[in-house]
């Protein structure tokens, strides 16, 4: 069966590299799944969860935003940032996604509140992804 080639790197360097069966991307409109021979496509994505497939296991990472591109079967990901789901410290997350909500909820400023918008939906992420990976256990 014909494979992927998945590279995801962020200014930190590169957090996976290898071959997969598929991807599963936060789009900005939506998730989307990428299968080898897949058209070539460039996206933004959101912050988000990052699936994909080696050999029957699945693996998840935590995006906070990015792009994707596909060629030739291979998926290009920059990332703001990166995190797998076993390195996510479940407690840290959950105090940074308090920290998030105050935030918001005492932000009055548009420009202000759209930043503290968008560090809740990180939090989130990593937060629900940190509880998933705590429940598979």
């Amino acid at each position: 069966m014909a494979k992927l080639q998945l590279a995801v790197v962020t200014a930190e360097g590169e957090s996976f590299s290898g071959e997969v069966d598929m991807v599963v991307a936060p789009g900005e409109v939506g998730e989307f799944t990428v299968l080898p021979s897949h058209a070539r496509l460039i996206s933004t994505l959101a912050a988000g969860e990052l699936r994909f497939d080696q050999g029957g296991e699945s693996t998840s990472l935590a995006l906070t935003g990015g792009f994707l591109e596909v060629a030739n079967n291979r998926v290009t990901v920059l990332a703001d940032a990166a995190e797998r789901d076993d390195a996510i410290d479940l407690d840290r997350a959950e105090t940074a996604l308090a920290r998030a909500q105050e935030r918001v909820d005492s932000e009055t400023g548009s420009a202000n509140l759209e930043r503290a918008m968008a560090s809740l939906r990180r939090a989130r992420v990593r937060v629900n992804l940190g509880r998933r990976r705590r429940d598979r256990r």
